[in-house]
């Protein structure tokens, strides 16, 4: 298997604090990875020290063969957001072409030539791809929650990425868009070989799709299945103190007990 990005005991310190250390993470071409823990555990963080924005404290990081941020042409990388506003009138097909020449260009605008064909055969190809052809004409701000994540999808696959960062891009959908952009990221892992690092609060939406978790947790870090991971006595360990993984009458995990933080896993 390829490997994507690899750390080796690695930490991080913001502000005079260690926010992780001996973190141990290996990310294959092709796999899926939620990146899961309580709030300010530093899980954005994660994602920023692949992206070469944070520097490690110490340890070793690399990713597409290469120091962070060395290889981020090859990133497409979905950031926390929050919904266009309704007024916004720039088309989503709009939007997705900006993960292709937005950088250099800002806005896009019309050029000509086989590069402008190009732009426009891959902008079409990804729209397809992620379902939204029906609605991609339209202006982002009068679409939903799930059709303007389809597009930012869109927008950060255009590049054909070896890897792909998304920052909690379930926040805010319902649970029905959480379940088919959750499948559609599996389907885009599975078809494009493309690695995916997830953030996410609730594993349950996910939890059918994922090949392994990546748990943060008071400054620690386990990675595995979740059948190995979201367990009793992994998060127990992880916490340093007792927690329990209950699951409900609809199969939904729930994490009780563990420590600052109210969150349901």
């Amino acid at each position: 298997m390829t490997t994507v990005v690899e750390t080796r005991d690695a930490s991080v310190r913001r502000n005079g604090r260690t926010v992780w250390s001996g973190v141990d993470v290996t990310v294959h071409a092709g796999e899926f990875v939620a990146v899961l823990g309580p709030n300010g555990v530093g899980k954005s963080t994660f994602l920023q020290v692949v992206l070469g924005l944070i520097e490690p404290a110490s340890g070793d990081v690399r990713v597409l063969g290469e120091a962070p941020g060395q290889a981020n042409r090859r990133i497409g990388y979905l950031p926390q957001r929050h919904a266009f506003d309704a007024g916004t009138p720039v088309r989503g097909v709009d939007i997705v072409r900006l993960g292709w020449d937005g950088d250099r260009w800002g806005l896009p605008i019309p050029l000509r030539g086989a590069k402008s064909r190009a732009a426009k055969e891959r902008v079409d190809e990804v729209v397809e791809m992620v379902g939204a052809s029906a609605y991609a004409h339209r202006p982002i701000g009068q679409l939903s929650g799930g059709e303007q994540q389809r597009l930012l999808i869109a927008q950060a696959l255009v590049r054909r990425p070896d890897l792909l960062l998304l920052d909690e891009p379930l926040d805010s959908l319902d649970v029905t868009n959480q379940a088919s952009v959750s499948a559609l990221i599996q389907q885009v892992c599975r078809s494009q070989g493309v690695a995916v690092l997830l953030v996410a609060h609730d594993v349950n939406p996910i939890l059918p799709y994922l090949d392994r978790v990546l748990y943060l947790a008071h400054g620690g870090a386990v990675m595995g299945t979740p059948e190995e991971v979201i367990t009793a006595d992994t998060l127990t360990m992880l916490y340093g103190t007792p927690i329990d993984v209950l699951r409900d009458r609809t199969g939904r995990l729930v994490v009780v007990g563990q420590p600052d933080t109210h969150e349901h896993h």
